[in-house]
């Protein structure tokens, strides 16, 4: 049996024919090549980080673009649904609007009494609630865009073509005209020419003073047999 020998470290093998100074630069090629192989590992390392890092920037800005979408989806949603109820709204009270012109004329010829006039106040009240707004005033200057001319008179206290008489009020929802107003309108006379107040006071007082003048030449007159 061999017993080792105490006090003496194990050797490498070395090839036969190899002397000790042979092993020792074997032994530092493979001790330098360790960080090279650390080093291209971490370049490895570095290179899948940029790629996750780049997928990442991708999916976030594919996520931001359909969030946007469906922010722009809700808000054209919502648009769409608030004008299909004022469209509903509109054919609705339009349907409704005789009615108001046959309460109308009940209240002028002073038929609006009893249980009709509740009924026909609630109905006021409700279409009123919807956002139908009634117009068409006598007086006020027409206008092609919410009146609608169905008489036409030549008047001389116009100034501009005006409306005289209304004949069926108008009705509006917000800045949708439903119906316009029905009116008979009355322009200034052909060739007449409006004066001024201005002018009106200078021609006064020209003629007060011509009177004046003519007042003073006939005392002078009067008073010329006298000295005669």
């Amino acid at each position: 049996m061999t017993e080792e020998t105490p006090g003496f470290d194990e050797k490498p093998d070395v090839p036969s024919g190899a002397t000790p100074e042979d092993a020792e630069p074997q032994a530092a090629s493979e001790e330098g090549a360790a960080p090279a192989g650390d080093a291209s590992e971490n370049a490895g390392l570095v290179a899948q980080l940029d790629q996750a890092r780049t997928a990442l920037n991708e999916r976030t800005a594919d996520l931001q673009r359909l969030q946007a979408e469906y922010q722009n989806y809700r808000r054209r949603v919502e648009r769409d649904r608030v004008a299909v109820k004022e469209v509903a709204v509109a054919n609705l009270l339009s349907e409704l609007l005789p009615v108001l012109d046959d309460v109308g004329r009940a209240r002028e010829h002073g038929e609006l009494v009893g249980g009709f006039k509740s009924v026909a106040e609630s109905l006021e009240t409700t279409v009123a609630k919807l956002g139908l707004q009634q117009f068409g005033k006598e007086g006020e200057p027409f206008d092609p865009t919410i009146h609608e001319a169905l008489m036409h008179s030549y008047a001389p206290d116009v100034t501009e073509t005006t409306c005289v008489a209304i004949l069926q009020p108008g009705y509006r929802i917000g800045e949708r005209t439903i119906r316009p107003a029905r009116v008979a309108v009355a322009e200034p006379q052909p060739g007449a020419q409006t004066v001024k107040p201005a002018e009106e006071g200078a021609e006064a007082k020209d003629g007060s003073d011509s009177a004046d003048n003519a007042g003073d030449g006939g005392t002078k007159e009067s008073g010329g047999p006298d000295e005669g």
